[in-house]
């Protein structure tokens, strides 16, 4: 199954490079998952900065408060798109601070 993630954000505040960054941080984590669909990067206005995978939004930069945390990010993301795989480090790090 193809899959699409979907990055969207403020032209106005100068978010390129973030969600650029952002594209590149998913697309090498997720190269086998994302083969065959896309990875698209989404302009706007109005300091939006939003995260879309499979048409389920995992990250609004409103709703949320700020910017995510790349390996939080990836987590939402993989368990979207790829829930039975495990992320190594990204999920020793959850449950460890789950038990923290």
């Amino acid at each position: 199954m193809a899959h699409d993630v979907r990055i969207v954000y403020c032209t106005q505040c100068n978010w390129l490079l973030r969600a650029t960054w952002v594209a590149q941080e998913l697309l090498t984590t997720f190269q086998a998952e994302l083969q065959g669909g896309t990875v698209s990067l989404a302009p706007a206005t109005g300091g939006v900065f939003e995260v879309h995978a499979d048409g389920v939004r995992l990250w609004s930069r409103k709703d949320d408060g700020g910017f995510p945390d790349i390996v939080d990010l990836k987590r939402r993301v993989r368990d979207v798109i790829a829930p039975d795989r495990s992320l190594g480090h990204a999920d020793r790090a959850a449950a460890r601070e789950a038990g923290a």
